[in-house]
């Protein structure tokens, strides 16, 4: 592929993320529009240098200009919104639509793994076989990415009474946890039913469909299959809360 295909990929990849920021900052989702902004205009600022023609170069700069004002505003905005809220009476919904791309779990969950953040619990019933321990791993990556002082996650599943399969690969994240400086607590109950993700800094995220959110693809080989930005989801729906507005055990600190 010559550097007039690359850069075209790359401007065309800018001006999805930059759609999506349009409209979720027309919905009011401030937080994710602020993330799609920045993921957009770094890819437009790499468009930039790697064009030559002035006309378009003018034309980049004014668009780059444009959304990063924009970007910059949302930004205070929802810091001035975090400044005054009262964490007891929030409560943010998202709905995601059945075969939508776009919801990764970074940009789910992201938000609320800052430096407060020392121990996560989740509680999903069924991280049983291969696929769903992946996505459950491709959480642990996140939380390796930006808990800096992570150090304890439980996991609460159901068993798979199926031979040992489940448990060796638990045991495998685990491991890799454990390199990381995470210790992963694993329990088994036959009776959980509920889907939740709690963090010791408050927050509270259920998910209808737990981790398992996403379709699989057609095959191995399929566009969506390594990049979960582009895989198709379930219907399913996210809620919210701060755990002043529910009623559940705290994660012990």
């Amino acid at each position: 592929m010559g550097d007039a295909a690359k850069l075209a990929g790359v401007e065309t990849s800018a001006k999805s993320f930059l759609k999506r920021a349009v409209e979720l900052d027309s919905s009011r989702r401030f937080d994710e529009a602020v993330t799609c902004y920045q993921e957009g205009l770094q890819l437009l600022l790499e468009v930039l240098k790697g064009t030559q023609d002035d006309a378009k170069k003018k034309k980049y700069r004014e668009k780059i200009s444009e959304y990063m004002a924009r970007a910059e505003e949302l930004k205070q905005h929802v810091k001035e919104e975090k400044r005054r809220y009262n964490p007891g009476k929030y409560h943010e919904q998202i709905r995601i639509e059945a075969n939508s791309t776009g919801h990764t779990y970074e940009k789910l969950f992201s938000r609320f793994i800052d430096k407060s953040v020392s121990e996560i619990e989740v509680e999903d019933p069924y991280i049983r076989p291969s696929p769903q321990v992946y996505n459950f791993l491709r959480f642990c990556e996140l939380v390796v990415k930006r808990g800096p002082n992570v150090k304890k996650m439980k996991l609460i599943t159901g068993a798979d009474n199926e031979g040992q399969g489940q448990q060796q690969r638990l045991h495998q994240v685990g491991q890799s946890l454990h390199q990381h400086g995470i210790h992963l607590e694993v329990d088994f109950s036959s009776t959980l039913h509920d889907r939740e993700i709690r963090f010791n800094n408050g927050w509270v995220i259920k998910i209808g469909r737990g981790l398992d959110m996403y379709k699989a693809t057609e095959n191995k080989f399929s566009i969506g299959f390594c990049d979960f930005e582009l895989r198709h989801c379930h219907e399913t729906t996210v809620d919210i809360f701060h755990r002043k507005n529910v009623k559940s055990e705290p994660v012990e600190s």
